[in-house]
């Protein structure tokens, strides 16, 4: 299903999520933070704390440093080491402890494999156009076999306020030396991805399967219900 909520301009570029866009992120996160809570559950003093203790403690290191929200890899870390100094880790211990807990989540997070046939679609898509990244997430994609796919891969809190503020949208445009209009973004989100998309002037394509209610009411330029569509989309526009 291709559904056309507006003419598209000519674009050159096409800026992906990553999560839930090119592969199915639910497992993946889901065995992180599993990874992350067997190895705090390791530890005595933190299991005595109950399951909401890391909810808690998440709130509260958002509520001491707000900018938080827009990184979520320092929101981790932080969380992390809140949690495990309230329970009496300090200096070296603490140290050994965050890391560690951190390094159990991200060894699982980046055990992501993207399909063959996702694979053969952006190869198809890089001989017409420029491919880049721009996610809100922490999949590092030089761990997994999406590594050398995109000329640029921006991530939010490393290079940015998370979507939908158009702060890495504009740090594309700078950095590939284009107008807004000539990149087409393409996400999961109505929320992150084309609100943030249409607040940096940028054109839009919603990937409609995630069953979820959004508060954004704003309409993307183009809506698709499977990822493979975009080949059949291009192709059209490229008749233009």
């Amino acid at each position: 299903m291709i559904r056309f909520n507006r003419a598209i301009s000519p674009f050159s570029v096409l800026s992906f999520d990553l999560d839930d866009t090119l592969y199915n992120n639910r497992p993946i996160i889901k065995a992180a933070v599993q990874a992350q809570f067997d190895y705090l559950n390791s530890l005595t003093q933190w299991q005595a704390q109950g399951r909401h203790y890391w909810q808690q403690c998440r709130d509260q290191a958002a509520q001491s440093n707000p900018a938080l929200i827009d990184n979520v890899t320092l929101w981790r870390k932080h969380t992390l080491m809140l949690g495990l100094s309230k329970i009496g880790y300090h200096d070296a211990e603490l140290e050994y402890h965050v890391n560690n807990a951190y390094t159990a989540f991200t060894d699982a997070r980046s055990n992501i494999v993207v399909s063959d046939q996702v694979l053969e679609l952006l190869s198809q898509l890089a001989k017409q156009y420029r491919l880049i990244a721009i996610t809100n997430g922490n999949a590092d994609v030089e761990q997994f076999n999406l590594k050398g796919v995109f000329e640029l891969v921006l991530q939010a809190g490393m290079h940015g306020k998370a979507k939908p503020h158009p702060t890495m949208f504009e740090q594309a445009c700078a950095y590939l030396n284009v107008a807004p209009q000539q990149i087409l973004h393409i996400g999961d989100s109505l929320d992150s991805d084309v609100h943030g998309a249409h607040n940096a002037g940028c054109q839009s394509v919603w990937l409609n399967d995630q069953h979820i209610n959004y508060a954004y009411k704003g309409l993307p330029d183009i809506e698709i219900a499977n990822v493979f569509a975009l080949k059949q989309l291009l192709n059209s526009a490229s008749g233009q």
